[in-house]
Order: structure tokens, then C-alpha cells, then sequence
């Protein structure tokens, strides 16, 4: 099945080496230079990827962002910024995007990332759905189902991204044991050697806003301070 990124950015030259770089990788590129055109396209397109810039005509990078995940559409979302502020990185998280790059970025670098999150796309829709608590993890009344990729607290199932998702379960199967950011950007992320650690912070603090009954004296999603975060059962 060919693969298919949609780029999102006004800057046509920038669309243009992103669309050539792509296309050169056996990618297909769809293109749009607006954010109501990028959301229009992100809907009849079904891209793998998408690569949104923040600042855009018509709608910004975060309200597209916003838009899709509120609609259900969880498809990997990288943001293009060209701004420095913490802020703006983290709102992109906050609002679903999976990743973020930052203008002037390396070419071989954005392609590696957007390679991992096909990978990992593909792996995620290739697992079939199986019979309910065929494959389960259970920690007190928080119940991760890795057949189904569900995960519910109390018998109400938690409305996860599939990062979110993938964070509980990598940590669940290691109970009590310390994972540092490192270790979790490798093993959740893919991501061996690209990639901002703060993002690692950003996504534990919104797992355990939705999996927390208190999230800011977390039972489940624990700091070790100085070495990372550990999971207790």
C-alpha cells in the first residue's frame, strides 16, 4: 500500500523540499497552505502522516490539530514550528500532536521521524481485534486490555491518543520498574537518537490526568526522582 503524508505550511518553498524529499523516499505528498485546507485534506485523504506547520492561514496548526483529535481521527501528527517558546510546544502536545520539529530541522531527521510513526501506525492497525480479556493487565480497579488496546478504570473505558495508550501499556508491562526518558522515548516514541525529552514529561502528565484520581499524587504513573517514572501495580 503506498504510503501518504499530507504537509501542511504556507511556505510554499518549504512544501516544495518537503514534497520532493518525501516523494524521493517513496512517500506520496499531498499538499495544502492553509489550515482549512490541511483539515479538509486530513479528512478525505486518510494520510499515514501528517506534517502540520502552527502558523497557517485561515485556522492555525493547533485549532487543525484540536479539530481532528475531537473528531477521533488519531492519525501521527508532527507540528512544524518555527517558534523556540516551551509554550507553544506544549500546547501541541497537549492538544494530540504526537511530535514536534523545529524550524531550520534536518531533512534526514524529519524523515526518520516520520518513517518511525508509519511503523508504528501500520503496527498498531495490523494487530486484529480479539476476543475481550483475551490479553489483559490489571492494577487495582485499572484494567489495560492489549488485545483490544483499551484501557478502563473502574469498569469506564479512558478515551486514550494511541501514544497515551502505548505509554500505560509499555509501563504496565514493566511494573516497579524505573524508566528513564531515554528508555521511553526509545521504546514508546522509536526514537533512538531524535527528539525532545520534555516530550516524555508532557504526555505522563496528560496520561495521568485521565488515568489519575488525583494527578498530582499519582498511584499508578510514579517520579523516581532524578532517573524517570515507573508504573505501580
Amino acid at each position: 500500500m503506498e504510503r501518504k503524508v499530507l504537509i501542511v505550511d504556507d511556505e510554499r518553498s518549504i512544501v516544495d523540499i518537503l514534497k520532493y524529499n518525501l516523494e524521493k523516499d517513496g512517500t506520496k505528498a499531498v499538499c495544502a497552505y492553509d489550515g482549512a485546507e490541511g483539515l479538509r485534506l486530513a479528512r478525505s485523504e486518510d494520510p499515514d502522516v501528517i506534517l502540520l506547520d502552527v502558523m497557517l492561514p485561515e485556522m492555525d496548526g493547533f485549532e487543525v490539530c484540536r479539530t481532528l483529535r475531537a473528531e477521533g481521527n488519531n492519525v501521527p501528527i508532527i507540528m512544524i514550528t518555527a517558534r523556540e517558546e516551551e509554550t507553544d510546544k506544549v500546547l501541541g502536545l497537549d492538544l494530540g500532536a504526537d511530535d514536534y520539529i523545529t524550524k531550520p530541522f534536518s531533512m534526514r531527521e524529519l524523515l526518520a521521524r516520520v518513517r518511525t510513526n508509519m511503523r508504528r501506525a501500520a503496527s498498531m492497525a495490523a494487530q486484529p481485534a480479539g476476543q475481550e480479556g483475551a490479553d489483559i493487565l490489571r492494577a487495582r480497579d485499572l484494567v489495560i486490555d492489549r488485545t483490544n488496546r483499551t484501557v478502563s478504570k473502574a469498569g469506564r473505558e479512558i478515551e486514550l491518543t494511541q501514544r497515551e495508550y502505548e505509554l500505560i501499556r509499555f509501563l504496565a508491562e514493566n511494573p516497579g520498574r524505573v524508566m528513564t526518558r531515554e528508555e521511553l522515548m526509545s521504546q514508546v516514541w522509536q526514537y533512538d537518537y531524535f527528539g525532545d525529552l520534555r516530550t516524555v514529561d508532557v504526555a505522563v502528565r496528560r496520561l495521568r490526568e485521565k488515568i489519575e484520581p488525583n494527578p498530582s499524587e499519582p498511584q499508578y504513573v510514579v517520579t523516581k526522582r532524578g532517573a524517570g517514572y515507573f508504573f505501580a501495580p
